[in-house]
């Protein structure tokens, strides 16, 4: 058999082996324009639900980068800076709701899953630092952790669950690809609320010489604390607090 024969027998097959992936390439292509509809087509309200650039996670990212410094201060047993730094990023994890809530176009996708990774951040180092500081008890900062630790990783096994293939790094992190959103449950915020205020507050302990019944009121807001972090821990676990839209 000669090589000019080998190629003709070849080529019919080579032709439909390109083909057939060109299909494969225009179908994928034509899914992923199907599932990222183009934000100049949007009507204006919903524009912004596709943004990066937006004030609400500028104001999340500068509490992320915020947050290692006062970590540090913490861990030096530099508490009054660390306090008034603390209750500045708590004061902008308020404004960055209110904008993403009251001014058209800044509540974003992004947005809401940002905001509530600047805020386990924030509180994981807090919990973790004010532990090595001996203000918050070794159990409790383990059951935090614990906790966010399996929603980090349940969210993106929760992504992973919602995407349709192809799979794909770029379209993982794409928000206008199998759009999900993180709606935390009424727990959780009421857990959140009370973890905050028991680092406000026990990080305000050694600055202002709290007296022994104030310590006392602390603790009890730490078992609350720990009652309402393994609850909402549950809830997300279930699936309640991811959406898929």
């Amino acid at each position: 058999m000669t090589a000019a024969t080998i190629i003709r027998g070849f080529a019919p097959r080579y032709q439909m082996i390109m083909s057939s992936r060109r299909f494969l390439v225009t179908s994928s292509m034509c899914r992923q324009e199907r599932e990222s509809p183009k934000i100049d087509t949007l009507p204006p309200e919903e524009r912004g639900r596709y943004k990066v650039a937006t004030i609400p996670n500028a104001i999340c990212v500068a509490r992320i980068a915020a947050t290692p410094l006062i970590g540090y201060l913490v861990v030096q047993h530099h508490f009054t800076p660390a306090f008034a730094l603390f209750t500045v990023a708590g004061a902008t994890d308020l404004l960055d709701g209110w904008i993403a809530r009251n001014v058209p176009g800044q509540k974003s996708l992004l947005g809401s899953v940002l905001d509530p990774v600047a805020d386990k951040l924030l509180i994981s180092t807090m919990f973790i630092t004010m532990t090595h500081a001996g203000l918050i008890p070794l159990p409790l900062t383990s059951i935090v952790i614990l906790r966010d630790v399996c929603l980090i990783a349940g969210g993106f096994y929760k992504r992973y669950q919602v995407m349709s293939p192809p799979y794909s790094l770029n379209r993982f992190f794409n928000p206008q690809v199998s759009s999900m959103q993180i709606v935390p449950t009424m727990i959780s915020k009421i857990n959140t609320v009370l973890q905050l205020s028991l680092v406000a507050l026990s990080l305000a302990s050694p600055v202002f010489e709290f007296a022994t019944a104030a310590n006392d009121a602390i603790f009890a807001l730490g078992c609350a604390t720990a009652v309402t972090t393994v609850y909402s821990g549950l809830q997300y676990a279930s699936g309640k607090a991811v959406k898929k839209l």
